[in-house]
């Protein structure tokens, strides 16, 4: 008999979680303004509102902690740090940042000007957040493929290289200080890049005289799909892929709270001497002296453990088998998803699931409001609410596609609780057609106002 699949770790410790009554979640969900960032976790069952810093992690990063340096400059901790980056990356500078908006932080500053053009495949919510604050424009140049839900793409995270093209001949390239590659695309389902797509995007960055900066925060996670969907990879480890893939990089930021498997922490990576030494003035005005940047020595030595880990063929079958394990169980019961399923989380396709609310409505998050009320699984809204206004209009920006993301936390919950999940979310899919009334803000913030938005139904 063939042996079945079981993860690649086993169980130290348990942390005790409390399942709580329907009406229990009326309640809370009024007192947050059904914004489920305002739940308190407690009240929260499942929760898969973010797998940033929300991870398990290992016995040796625990161990690492112990024996972190926690001197201001020249700690051991970030020699070590430095050295790993060097090898996975090829980036012989870098700067540490308390996390990955934190980076982006410190990046932007330096190289985004008003009026600048930042093009990109759907920037995530912090990127398009750094762009539009400083009165620059980002651009989606994400291939067709990926606002089609149910078609299927080994790739849906590629830059449309033909609109690319357009967006920098159509400006002065001085007005483009970079393109960005969000590895894996988040905002379009956690959906991977290729590596011949990477090379083509830095190949047309160098021939109009612009530079490449990836979004790294789910790199290695990209690197497993190219390993398994792309041809001439099969044989390749993951850390030789990740060094491949990053030769088509100018410079990266990171939010190791994904990949690198830590609660909190990121850097900033750099091919170029100059601009590390540029950058370098804003990290200390922003985060701290270089050798630190906002970290504690502890926290700097489990995240390049986890960057070692999270680099390793055995985890990501792990990890990425438990994000199909969810949406297999959910497409049994014929909820709507997009596929194919991304690395971190499985995307509920709300226009279909609730086909009867307005767009005005704000379908993505009734749908992620529903699915709390139903089980207490806290999901996130990747819809109009997270598209936030047109900086100029200060109209609604509609996108293509509402879903709700269930990111799941990496080495935290089993399969039976992904089988809550799914019966969770099933209950709310059969009752659907009860599902009529949306809902409306009643307060928001000028940017990035998902995080804070207060709503009542309509």
């Amino acid at each position: 008999m063939e042996l079945p699949f079981a993860e690649s770790y086993k169980i130290k410790m348990v942390e005790t979680i409390r399942r709580s009554t329907r009406k229990e979640r009326e309640v809370w969900l009024k007192e947050a303004y059904n914004n489920l960032f305002n739940l308190r976790s407690e009240y929260v069952y499942i929760d898969l509102l973010t797998d940033s810093g929300t991870g398990a992690m290992s016995d040796k990063q625990w161990s690492e902690m112990m024996v972190g340096d926690e001197s201001y400059a020249g700690a051991s901790s970030y020699l070590k740090m430095k050295a790993v980056i060097k090898e996975l990356f090829g980036f012989n500078d870098f700067l540490p940042t308390h996390q990955g908006r934190a980076a982006e932080n410190v990046l932007f500053s330096l190289l985004v000007k008003n009026g600048d053009i930042v093009p990109g495949n759907s920037h995530f919510d912090t990127t398009k957040g750094h762009i539009e604050f400083r009165h620059a424009h980002a651009v989606d140049c994400t291939i067709d493929e990926a606002f089609h839900p149910t078609q299927y793409h080994p790739f849906k995270g590629n830059l449309d290289l033909n609109k690319l093209e357009a967006v920098l001949k159509n400006n002065p390239i001085e007005k483009v200080p970079f393109i960005v590659v969000t590895l894996t695309c988040n905002s379009s389902g956690g959906q991977p890049v290729s590596m011949q797509n990477l090379k083509e995007v830095y190949g047309m960055a160098k021939k109009y005289g612009t530079r490449v900066i990836f979004d790294s925060a789910r790199f290695a996670e990209n690197a497993y799909f190219i390993k398994i969907r792309e041809d001439g990879f099969q044989a390749k480890t993951i850390k030789e892929i990740v060094k491949e893939m990053y030769t088509y990089a100018d410079a990266m930021t990171m939010s190791s709270k994904k990949d690198a498997i830590v609660n909190m922490g990121g850097f900033i990576g750099f091919s170029d001497r100059k601009m590390y030494e540029e950058a370098s003035v804003y990290n200390i005005m922003f985060e701290g002296f270089v050798t630190y940047g906002g970290m504690s020595g502890r926290d700097m030595n489990a995240l390049t453990q986890g960057l070692l880990e999270g680099t390793e063929f055995d985890y990501l079958e792990t990890r990425i088998k438990q994000v199909e394990y969810l949406g297999e169980s959910l497409k049994r019961f014929g909820v709507p998803l997009l596929e194919p399923f991304g690395g971190h989380a499985i995307f509920l396709d709300a226009k279909r699931f609730l086909p009867e609310i307005p767009k005005e409505e704000y379908i993505a998050q009734t749908l992620a409001v529903e699915i709390y009320l139903e089980g207490g699984v806290r999901g996130v809204e990747i819809g109009t609410l997270l598209a936030d206004r047109d900086p100029e209009t200060r109209e609604n920006r509609y996108p293509e596609m509402e879903l709700v993301r269930l990111a799941l936390p990496r080495r935290v919950y089993t399969n039976s609780h992904m089988d809550y999940i799914a019966a969770t979310v099933a209950n709310v899919f059969e009752r659907r057609n009860d599902i009529t009334k949306g809902l409306k803000i009643l307060k928001e913030a000028p940017i990035m106002r998902h995080f804070t938005v207060e709503l009542e139904r309509v």
